[in-house]
């Protein structure tokens, strides 16, 4: 896997960095995939994606997690390792788990919906997990009974 800078950006005094990297995963099949990702505030999120064969939906859905490791090793990016954790290279923040987690995803879910954007996002770069594994916690708050359902049921 090759990871190098596209762009940086700074934004304001407090110096918020936006930065695009260019990522290439090339498989001894011969089969590629390109992507343009972006690190801002924690969060990875994929603007653009190529893939020699195409990937399937379950590729995709885990191709995030595919280039978190490779994208928190690159310097300055990642969350250096956890306090008292000797070499650790955990990318995503830690999120609690069990019923605190829920909780703490209902109230992102929820703060989202009030300012007006999309929920499954907030949760995403809350939790640092993907799209599939923040809609099952998102799941898993409402069958808690943090989050109304999502469908009435007849």
């Amino acid at each position: 896997m090759s990871v190098w800078p596209a762009w940086e950006v700074r934004e304001g005094e407090d110096s918020v960095t936006t930065t695009w990297f260019d990522v290439r995963l090339e498989f001894g099949d011969g089969a590629r995939v390109d992507a343009l990702a972006v690190v801002a505030e924690g969060c990875v999120s994929l603007e653009d994606v190529r893939a020699r064969p195409a990937l399937s939906l379950d590729d995709l859905a885990a191709l995030a997690d595919w280039l978190e490791g490779p994208l928190a090793e690159v310097p300055g990016v990642g969350a250096g390792p956890e306090p008292g954790v000797a070499g650790s290279r955990r990318a995503r923040p830690a999120w609690p788990r069990g019923v605190e987690g829920r909780w703490l995803v209902a109230q992102e879910y929820r703060a989202a919906q009030e300012g007006g954007v999309d929920p499954v996002l907030a949760v995403m770069c809350a939790t640092g997990h993907s799209r599939r594994k923040s809609l099952r916690l998102i799941a898993q708050a409402r069958d808690a009974g943090y989050l109304t359902p999502r469908h009435a049921r007849r």
